[in-house]
């Protein structure tokens, strides 16, 4: 069981690792593509208008890939972070126990606070209240 559950965290992320390059391979070849066409140094036998045409139409096509790679890796970063938050229990369970931790030695110091507190005020009591039954103006 460990061992299958091994080679599927394996498979996944061979296939985010690919992902990855394949959408960076294609804005980089787009973004070449568009460079080469904003030149605009291709002979051709069109007409000069028909030819900005193609061209504007292209770029548009090839800006529509840049913008799709770059929603795909946006996607893949979503992926790649859900991943680690529901199977990274190490991780996890390390934070709660530290934070537990944290929460307890508060709490622990609080309470010392307070009990140093609470015999202050009994020891001012008591001195208050032997000062008033002391007192002559009772």
């Amino acid at each position: 069981m460990q061992r299958n559950l091994t080679q599927s965290k394996e498979a996944l992320l061979k296939s985010y690792n690919t992902r990855l390059k394949e959408d960076v391979r294609s804005m980089l070849d787009n973004f070449e593509e568009i460079v080469r066409l904003a030149k605009g140094e291709n002979e051709t036998q069109f007409s000069k208008m028909t030819q900005c045409e193609q061209d504007t139409y292209e770029m548009q096509v090839r800006a529509s890939n840049i913008v799709r790679a770059g929603e795909s890796l946006m996607k893949l970063v979503s992926d790649i972070k859900q991943y680690l938050i529901l199977n990274d229990f190490h991780s996890v369970n390390e934070a709660i126990c530290s934070s537990s931790q944290l929460y307890r030695s508060t709490q622990m110091d609080r309470d010392n606070k307070l009990m140093a507190v609470r015999d202050d005020m009994a020891a001012d009591l008591y001195d208050l209240e032997e000062e008033y039954y002391t007192s002559m103006y009772k």
